[in-house]
């Protein structure tokens, strides 16, 4: 986790989109061990062996159901030192549920279960932590947008060059992966005059080892994963956007600051007990210019994925109609791992394309497969096909080389 000489003066774990059910499931059990593992991350620091916070940034239920809410309750209690740790939570549009009761109930049950607000200011160690809850759904009227820039200019009078920890359900339309489909705008004017401030957001469900879940411009944005199962925010492949083995899903944030202002997130991978290798890098949140996550730089110095000479591909279980194609995965020297692959079928009688397919790679997995496999169907029998794949990086980058083999259906 330590690669460089960075001593916290403050640590903080965020989950987001957890979705507990009314009877325990995968999800409260992720929970469970996403405190258990923030602590444990916490005690085995080198100069700095707390845990400040737990952020819980909204969408913590499925329904927002008493029972759900009651054991979220439960889970925190028995995991979580109040004595060490503030917890910072707010609900939005699953804890909403009209069926439970709408904004009106989630919000009685917030106090009445964890005594808290939907709306905070707390200053830890400190450092500034706002959170917002939406209005509705995932709306926020002129008065809660208000409601965060006033405290915003509270936190930059007290130290502009600080950074502001802000927390709101949806993402900013247009900033960190997953925001296309599930982003929202209205807030971004509140953020604008405000360039310390990083604002973590769920909502998409997207991973937070893809490295478009952190997003600089005006300011800095970071995704928060999910605990439930993951979402992509690309409509072209052909399992849609819900993921094959998408299920597998428990991602947190851990967020750590030091002296100097600089701030390191960490994405952690809950089920496996293991950081992701990538750690996010805000060295001045207050000075744009040295942002170093920007799409300006990002796609500029974006390398091509490759194959390596021992790549290898093959074709199984054919039949008379359909064949399974298994390769290897590709190379990102920047980003370690690719986005996804573009499969491309031809009859080889006549170089007509008989099927076109963009796969996802498993990378929002800590532990990808060593190779790729996908199914083609509705082939002709007896019939010579040629196969091509070529993979595709994170920021339109495709790979200089590809792979490619022969077959015959029976």
């Amino acid at each position: 986790m330590y690669n460089e000489k960075f001593s916290p003066i403050i640590r903080f774990a965020v989950m987001s989109d957890i979705h507990l059910k009314d009877e325990p499931s995968a999800e409260s059990e992720r929970f469970k061990k996403g405190i258990a593992d923030a602590y444990k991350i916490a005690r085995n620091g080198e100069t700095y062996k707390k845990l400040d916070a737990l952020v819980l940034d909204g969408d913590i239920a499925t329904s927002g159901s008493e029972a759900q809410m009651q054991m979220a309750k439960e889970i925190i209690d028995n995991g979580l030192d109040y004595d060490e740790t503030k917890l910072i939570i707010s609900v939005a549009s699953h804890e909403y549920n009209h069926e439970n009761g709408g904004v009106e109930g989630a919000l009685e049950k917030l106090k009445r279960i964890f005594n808290a607000a939907p709306d905070v200011h707390e200053v830890i160690n400190g450092f500034h932590f706002v959170s917002a809850s939406p209005s509705k759904s995932c709306d926020f009227n002129d008065d809660k947008i208000k409601w965060i820039y006033d405290n915003l200019e509270t936190a930059k009078k007290d130290d502009p060059k600080k950074p502001v920890f802000m927390f709101q359900h949806p993402h900013l339309s247009g900033t960190v992966y997953g925001s296309i489909l599930w982003g929202d705008d209205v807030t971004i004017p509140a953020y604008m005059d405000h360039p310390q401030t990083l604002v973590f957001s769920g909502h998409s469900h997207a991973p937070i080892n893809d490295p478009r879940s952190v997003y600089q411009e005006h300011f800095t944005c970071f995704g928060t994963g999910t605990l439930s199962y993951f979402e992509l925010d690309e409509f072209d492949k052909v399992c849609g956007t819900r993921p094959q083995n998408g299920g597998q899903a428990a991602q947190m944030l851990i967020v750590e600051a030091d002296a100097q202002n600089r701030v390191r997130v960490y994405p952690y991978d809950i089920l496996t007990g293991n950081f992701f290798p990538r750690v996010w890098k805000v060295d001045v949140p207050s000075d744009p210019e040295t942002f170093l996550y920007t799409d300006a730089k990002r796609y500029k110095e974006a390398k091509s994925p490759y194959f390596t000479d021992d790549a290898e591909i093959d074709v199984t279980d054919i039949t008379e109609s359909g064949a399974k194609i298994v390769f290897s995965q590709a190379k990102d020297d920047v980003e370690g791992y690719v986005n996804s692959y573009d499969l491309i079928l031809r009859r080889k009688s006549d170089g007509v394309i008989v099927c076109q397919q963009s796969i996802w790679s498993d990378y929002y997995l800590y532990n990808i497969p060593e190779k790729c496999e996908f199914f083609v169907d509705k082939l002709e029998s007896g019939t010579e096909y040629t196969a091509k794949i070529t993979s595709k990086g994170f920021f339109k980058n495709v790979s200089s080389n590809f792979l490619t083999v022969e077959f015959k259906t029976k």
